[in-house]
């Protein structure tokens, strides 16, 4: 027996007719609590460097970043991710900088923490491609292949140091077999046992990243691809596995990267695993949309909420978006 009845009895536009209605029987709710603000650091004092490919977007030296994580907090953003633009005098093959204590991203870190503290999370990248001078995620073998386990002993150097500082949440995105078991094994060790792991688990060799290496510093850098570590666009089963596994060794919450593209991944993983689900809107997916608003094809406003609804609507229970200061204005006015 079907629970719509026939028409006129049924009218699905009459709760459509008044605002308040509308609000009244929407299914998916997006909040500033919603979002994560993805920022980048780089060196220097009272520095603010716009990146072309991403406009609207700019590197922020340690101090402006402190500035940014207080307007994340009047603003309702629950946590920022970092992202270091380290300097190429500091970038070497094996990416020793990432394990340096004194490192851009741990003096971030201890600087919001030591401003700001509980008030904000900060959630902390771990991978090597912003350290390393080959530009790729690991470390590499003298035919240019990304090894596994001497990355993951390394990645490991990274996600403690990250930890020391104050990180709250250790978010690897390499890629690597077996690094979010040895992450949280370490953690448990060294008695970080509330830091949580939020794992980019079905992170793809995507056309969507280039934006983002501009701001990092590493397009230039980078020999070859990285699709022998990130996951084939055409694959979904495989994604399940990935999932799967990063919770079996310790993942408290799991990531699809890139986003829109990806909705349906989102939808599986959040109907097939009882963790919080999150999805990244790229750099390639902010300046599309960027991009449309400038030529006059769509209105920014209304193209961020939709598409970040978008997101809510897929499962995610957040979501990482470089218009994460706009979008969390613009529900402030909505429900002001």
């Amino acid at each position: 027996m079907s629970d719509i009845s026939s028409f006129p009895n049924s009218r699905l536009r009459r709760t459509r007719v008044t605002g308040w209605s509308r609000a009244m029987v929407r299914e998916t709710m997006l909040s500033s609590a919603d979002l994560i603000w993805p920022l980048f650091v780089t060196e220097g004092e009272g520095i603010e460097e716009p990146i072309a490919t991403l406009p609207g977007v700019s590197r922020w030296s340690v101090d402006q970043i402190v500035m940014r994580a207080a307007e994340a907090i009047e603003l309702g953003i629950p946590c920022i991710a970092l992202f270091p633009n380290t300097q190429a005098d500091r970038r070497t093959e094996d990416g020793a900088e990432a394990f340096n204590p004194d490192n851009l991203m741990c003096r971030a870190i201890r600087a919001i923490k030591q401003a700001h503290g509980d008030r904000i999370g900060v959630l902390t990248d771990v991978a090597l491609d912003p350290y390393t001078t080959h530009g790729q995620d690991g470390l590499i073998d003298d035919d240019g292949y990304v090894v596994n386990d001497d990355t993951v002993a390394v990645l490991v150097d990274q996600a403690i140091n990250q930890a020391n500082a104050g990180a709250d949440i250790i978010a690897p995105s390499d890629m690597m077999d077996g690094r979010v078991g040895a992450i949280r094994k370490a953690l448990e060790m060294n008695g970080h046992h509330n830091v949580q792991i939020m794992s980019y688990a079905a992170k793809y060799a995507s056309a969507f990243y280039g934006p983002f290496r501009d701001a990092v510093g590493s397009r230039g850098l980078l020999k070859g691809n990285k699709k022998c570590y990130q996951m084939d666009p055409a694959n979904t089963d495989e994604a399940m596995r990935e999932v799967a596994m990063d919770i079996a060794e310790g993942a408290d919450s799991v990531m699809v990267k890139p986003g829109l593209p990806y909705l349906d991944i989102v939808r599986r993983v959040r109907d097939r695993f009882d963790v919080p689900v999150f999805a990244y809107q790229v750099s390639g997916e902010y300046a599309m949309i960027e991009a449309a608003a400038a030529a006059g094809a769509g209105d920014r406003d209304a193209l961020v909420l939709e598409t970040l609804m978008a997101f809510k609507r897929a499962g995610c229970s957040g979501i990482l978006t470089y218009h994460a200061a706009l979008a969390a204005r613009l529900l402030r006015v909505r429900t002001a």
